[in-house]
This record gives C-alpha cells, structure tokens and sequence, in this order.
C-alpha cells in the first residue's frame, strides 16, 4: 500500500496544496496484492497525509508508531516492523500483516507499508522478502508511465474518482496480460514495454474472402513470440458449455 501525487490545475474540485509533494495535487491511495495487481485505488484531496484513511484498511493496529518521537529527528530512516493478525470482511480466516513504518529525515509523515502474507519469517525478513519481488512505488511507477492514471482532468472530484477507477481497470488488465500471456523470455517486460510493442503497433490488415491477415513489422515481436502470446490468451477463453447429452 503506497500514495502518489496527481497534479491539479485550475478549478477542480478538492484540489489542495501538499507541502511534501510542493504542489497543488490529489493524493490518491493505492493498495497491490504480491503479483502487482491493483486490488483498490482511493482518490484523496491533495491535502491528506499518507496514512489518512488507513483507518478503514489497517492504520488502528499500527496506530501507536504513527506518532514521531520527541527530540531532533536522526539523519537515518528510523525504520519500525508490527506484526499482526487481520481478517476483511471478505476473507473466509484471519491472515498475518507486517506493517513497515519508515520515518525520513525533512518528511513530515511517515511512510507506511503492510504486507499479507504466510510467511512464519521474522518481520524484517519478510519485508525484505516481499521487496526482492517488487514494491508499490514500482507499480505506481508502471501505474503513471503505461496508464497515466494520475492525469486527472476532470472539474469535479467525484469525476475523478470515475476516471481514476477506470485507469485501474486498465493498469489490471495490462497486468493480466503480462503475468498470464507472455511467454517467460519476456515477462520481465514493464506495462509500457508491454504498451509499446504488442498493443501501441501499427499493422497492415489485409482481407481476402475467407480470411484476414495482420502483417506486422518483427522488429517489435518476432513472429513466432507474437503466435505463442496469441496461444497463450486462447487458452484463458472459458471453454463452451457441452451440448445436452454429451456429458462427460
């Protein structure tokens, strides 16, 4: 779970100014499961600080080291790990959380993290663990550059939240794509990699009478990289129900 910054301009509705992001902004929350996927995105007025409405998620169990300690602030992060046990409303059990609090030097806020995991580690280690195989900056990262989830043009806040909605939307789907489609030579591929060379592409359709060809410049993808992603998102299709007495 991380926060990020969409710059606003003009009149739009719950725009404020954030003294750590130096601009007039919203300040959307944005909560990813270990896969990358975007499991909720809240839009925030700009002037909110990090850990607002954390509460509704998480923010009660760690609420006690959200409060800075008193004297001059160390020139190191002072880093703090909590450990544990939360159900939401959808999951069938309770599962452990590793909160991660972060307080940096010059921020006035400190940064928090929570992981859901199983793992029987060491808090520390499990951060640690979790970190090898991405963090939220990463995707919010993937987020701006393939999706431009922060561009938020709309004058009223609650068209915003719309439109930010729609853009996880997209940034999943992209996701799907990539952890489910490509091949393992090119899963390393970022979203906007994805963008840019299997979906941003030009082709020349050519129809005939009992077919259609897409002939596509191979510098982008290889023919044969270009049939095995094909093949790989057929085999995600539900199959056909089976017709009445034909059962298995």
């Amino acid at each position: 779970m991380d926060s990020s910054v969409s710059e606003t301009y003009g009149e739009q509705e719950g725009s404020a100014y954030n003294g750590h992001c130096k601009c007039l902004c919203y300040h959307p929350l944005f909560l990813f499961n270990q896969f990358g996927d975007l499991e909720y995105a809240m839009l925030r007025r700009g002037n909110k600080a990090s850990a607002k409405y954390w509460r509704k998620v998480l923010e009660r169990e760690i609420e006690h080291l959200l409060i800075r300690t008193v004297g001059r602030p160390s020139h190191k992060p002072k880093v703090f790990y909590h450990n544990f046990q939360y159900q939401a409303k959808s999951w069938k059990r309770a599962r452990r959380v590793v909160a991660k609090i972060e307080w940096h030097a010059g921020e006035l806020f400190p940064r928090v993290g929570f992981i859901v995991t199983n793992l029987s580690k060491h808090s520390k280690n499990v951060a640690k663990f979790y970190n090898g195989r991405g963090t939220a900056e990463q995707w919010i990262k993937e987020g701006k550059n393939a999706v431009k989830w922060t561009k938020l043009s709309c004058r009223t806040f609650k068209d915003n939240q719309t439109r930010l909605q729609l853009f996880a939307l997209a940034y999943n789907l992209g996701n799907f794509l990539r952890r489910l489609a490509l091949p393992k030579p090119v899963q390393h591929w970022s979203l906007t990699t994805l963008w840019e060379k299997l979906v941003k592409i030009g082709a020349k359709v050519t129809r005939h009478a009992k077919y259609v060809t897409f002939q596509l410049a191979e510098v982008a993808v290889s023919r044969n990289l270009f049939a095995a992603i094909l093949d790989r998102i057929a085999r995600l299709a539900i199959p056909p129900p089976l017709a009445a007495g034909h059962g298995a």
